[in-house]
């Protein structure tokens, strides 16, 4: 009995948050007469919570989310303990947040399963920029392509600070021996949001060019990628001469 009053009540404040909303501003309501492409940031994720704590509408509550943690990017990049520093955000509402933008996700890397085609440097960024923007620690990974340059696979190899000293050589190449790769394109991200290659950077990739030409597997490229930018050696002319 008293689970039913408790879900009475909650059904009781989500009818009157909605009425206190005006009839245009209603997420869902606009959501079916405009569709999902016209909509805001803010009213997409409103739909998702539902509701805003007592006294809070859904829509202050999505627009104290996206300030809260810098837009959707830094949303995606957030934990479901950060989430739920949120007042208004509990383990339901976080764990659904996170579920939504996994599946986002996953759906923009679904293109993988195709053999895409690596064409220029910004092809190769475009294909890693998603996930790897939003990680919170170095990753080191190497898009492995076939004689068309078609993408064969994107192993990741290395987690951590790059440096020449801890960084193997023959780690690097080796998933690009075992697939047959007649190229590759070397990548890692700096979570500093600043993609300027370092010395170190540099160093490294001198130390991979090299040992491509030994092992006659071409280093087109070594993309380095922050917060949805990207900076690429072979276009600056650095460590490929």
């Amino acid at each position: 009995m008293g689970e039913d009053n408790e879900n009475m009540i909650r059904r009781t404040e989500y009818r009157l948050l909605i009425s206190d909303i005006p009839e245009g501003e209603r997420p869902r309501e606009r959501f079916m007469e405009i569709g999902a492409s016209g909509m805001s940031q803010r009213e997409l994720l409103a739909i998702i919570l539902r509701t805003g704590p007592t006294g809070l509408g859904v829509l202050p509550l999505a627009d104290a989310v996206l300030r809260e943690f810098g837009g959707l990017a830094g949303l995606a990049r957030a934990d479901l303990r950060d989430l739920q520093r949120v007042h208004g955000i509990g383990p339901v509402k976080a764990i659904e947040i996170k579920t939504a933008l996994e599946l986002g996700k996953r759906l923009a890397m679904s293109t993988r399963n195709e053999r895409n085609v690596i064409k220029t440097p910004s092809d190769a960024a475009q294909m890693l920029m998603l996930e790897m923007s939003m990680l919170e620690q170095e990753e080191v990974r190497t898009m492995l392509l076939d004689t068309r340059n078609g993408v064969i696979g994107v192993p990741m190899i290395y987690r951590g600070s790059l440096n020449s000293a801890s960084i193997r050589t023959g780690e690097v190449f080796k998933e690009a021996i075992r697939s047959n790769a007649a190229t590759i394109v070397f990548a890692h991200n700096h979570p500093s949001g600043d993609p300027t290659p370092s010395a170190e950077d540099i160093k490294v990739t001198r130390l991979l060019v090299d040992a491509g030409k030994l092992l006659e597997i071409e280093v087109l490229d070594h993309i380095i990628i922050a917060h949805n930018r990207y900076v690429s050696l072979k276009e600056r002319g650095v460590a490929f001469d």
